[in-house]
């Protein structure tokens, strides 16, 4: 049997899902890599990375089920950039390339993007690619201070990482002369690139395997059959033009998000125009490639939420927005707060197709914060410990939302016991809040209240980076916004600056909670006395909020604190349904530029 026969026969749907499904798992057992090989707990217990195969075009066709959403969009365009400046041909076996352009790669310096060439063969063909968040990057200690790129960090072109196999020593030296932490930060990047080699190891097993001499046919058919599918799906949207905007935190002041969302003919766009313009005086702004990506995950999850990721799925898709605003900004504006912006993205998206779409879009999140600890030890040693605790997640049709779940992300918190053996802190406790998830038919996700003590003999510098404190979480088609957040210091309010903590220092953080979908008197009220008995919803809250009668609460919260210590019993609760949608952009002429297909 020669190869030709071989690729066809394996090309029929049951082996074509077999070698996908493969591919995928290689991409899990790479994470796995990364996860106990890494030093810091950004990367190894925070799970703020991914990792993906892209073709030898760049073309992504799988990554890790636990991936970062926005980096699976990222990581092919910075690879097609690797290939303009080094091209396939001209590349070596044992050869690593490395960017944290913002403009290249995913947004902002912390995010190393680093490509191992794939060869079998004689030939390049593939790339195992990781995007990881390093726990350092030089520059300001305060995020939200930065007036440009500059004071923000080490930026690096596209560059060789290894060349043949080994290190590029002054690179390595460069990296580690303008980071706080060089240990965890150049062990971080050696974790990656050894589960790259692993990665392109278990790639070759793949092709010899099959008989195959590279990917470029099973490549095609998984770009061209996931692309239908979306154009499929996004057919099944009313063709129109539908808008949302509305106002988010920002950074000192209120910043304007609006999104006018186009649906054609399998096809939609995401126009930005009217959005805040960019900000000199914050990092808040987003480089064009995080807009696109993240304008792409939440139409994702509503549309197919069971089909791998892939390149294919984001071709009927675009975004665009002026040059020069905050979702278009430009060299060399600040850009390492950008999450504070992009992570509203998916609710203009929600809010503007809520009418079109009621049971696949979902209300808005409390999403996560991020919280670093570092300074010096006892013994004068630099440490770095890293945290994202997460508020509650919006409700959608049929399912209230989840408690403490990201949203736009998938990271996980990094467990209390590591980040107090990293850090000379006590986390004294974490709870939910009641009361925290908008009221609707389906309730918004509890958000949670974490309180951390300085036990220090030096001083620690402690950031955090919260949202939606003036502005939260927003309900959908009569829901109920959720809480807002709120940061404390010894009680009272804090900056949104680094703070300086000494010993029995206490800083609290209440995480905003989901929002909820739905009028909340169409709520059961069986659901209703299940939260209460749950300790979710105060009786207070059911009876001013949800319209319970106060003798039917009596009664029906008897019932269910009756039938949850019954074997066998349940309480009535709402039906699981799906998650929400996203859009992407067409580009117009004008100062606009457009970001589409990854290129």
């Amino acid at each position: 049997m020669n190869v030709a026969k071989r690729t066809t026969i394996a090309l029929n749907p049951i082996d074509l899902e077999i070698r996908w499904r493969r591919l995928v798992t290689i991409m899990d057992e790479l994470d796995a890599a990364v996860v106990r090989t890494s030093f810091s707990t950004i990367v190894g217990e925070s799970r703020d990375f991914a990792v993906i195969l892209v073709d030898r075009h760049g073309r992504s066709l799988a990554q890790s089920q636990l991936s970062t959403p926005a980096f699976t969009i990222t990581l092919p365009i910075t690879c097609k950039h690797f290939l303009r400046r080094h091209p396939a041909e001209t590349l070596r076996p044992g050869d690593v390339l490395i960017t944290n352009d913002p403009w290249l790669a995913s947004g902002h310096l912390p995010d190393l993007t680093i490509c191992t060439p794939v060869f079998h063969r004689g030939k390049v063909v593939a790339f195992m690619g990781c995007v990881a968040h390093i726990s350092d990057i030089g520059g300001r200690i305060d995020y939200f201070e930065d007036k440009d790129l500059h004071e923000e960090g080490l930026r690096i072109p596209p560059a060789f990482l290894h060349r043949a196999g080994r290190e590029d020593d002054l690179l390595f030296e460069i990296l580690a002369a303008n980071v706080r932490v060089p240990d965890m930060v150049i062990g971080d990047v050696r974790a990656i690139v050894g589960a790259e080699r692993l990665g392109a190891a278990r790639l070759t097993e793949f092709l010899d395997d099959y008989g195959m001499d590279d990917l470029d046919e099973l490549a095609d058919v998984i770009l061209a059959r996931s692309e239908a599918a979306m154009r499929d799906a996004i057919r099944r949207i009313p063709k129109g033009d539908y808008h949302a905007a509305f106002d988010v935190d920002g950074y000192k002041e209120a910043c304007r998000v609006e999104a006018t969302v186009r649906i054609r003919d399998g096809f939609a766009e995401v126009d930005y125009t009217g959005s805040s313009p960019e900000r000199e005086d914050t990092s808040i702004n987003c480089v064009l490639n995080c807009t696109f990506s993240d304008t792409y995950y939440p139409f994702k999850c509503s549309l197919l939420p069971d089909l791998p990721n892939n390149e294919g799925l984001t071709r009927p898709l675009r975004a665009i927005a002026p040059e020069g605003s905050i979702f278009n900004t430009g060299y060399p504006r600040a850009v390492r707060s950008r999450s504070k912006m992009s992570f509203h993205i998916h609710m203009a998206i929600y809010e503007a197709l809520a009418g079109v779409m009621p049971e696949r879009v979902q209300a808005g999140s409390g999403s996560f914060w991020t919280l670093v600890a570092f300074g010096e030890d006892a013994d004068g040693l630099p440490y770095r410990a890293h945290m994202l605790p997460n508020g509650g997640k919006g409700a959608v049709w049929g399912q209230d939302g989840l408690p403490t779940i990201a949203f736009p992300y998938n990271g996980t918190i990094t467990p209390a016991e590591i980040f107090e053996n990293t850090a000379p802190m006590v986390i004294e406790c974490r709870e939910l809040l009641p009361d925290s998830g908008g009221a609707g038919r389906f309730r918004g996700g509890l958000g949670q209240r974490i309180r951390f003590r300085a036990q220090v003999a030096r001083p620690v510098k402690f950031f955090v980076r919260p949202d939606k404190v003036r502005h939260p979480a927003r309900g959908l088609l009569g829901g109920d916004h959720g809480q807002a957040g709120a940061l404390l210091r010894n009680g009272e309010t804090a900056p949104w600056v680094t703070m300086t903590l000494v010993d029995g220092d206490l800083v609290e953080l209440r995480m905003p909670g989901g929002a909820g979908l739905g009028s909340p008197l169409e709520r059961t009220r069986a659901a209703i006395a299940a939260d209460v008995a749950a300790g979710y919803v105060s009786a207070e809250a059911a009876v001013v909020r949800y319209g319970m009668p106060e003798p039917d609460l009596d009664a029906s919260r008897s019932q269910a604190s009756a039938a949850r210590g019954t074997p066998g019993a349940s309480v009535e609760a709402p039906r699981r349904g799906t998650v929400p949608q996203g859009m992407a952009s067409k580009p117009r002429r004008s100062r606009k530029t457009s970001r589409e297909d990854g290129r």
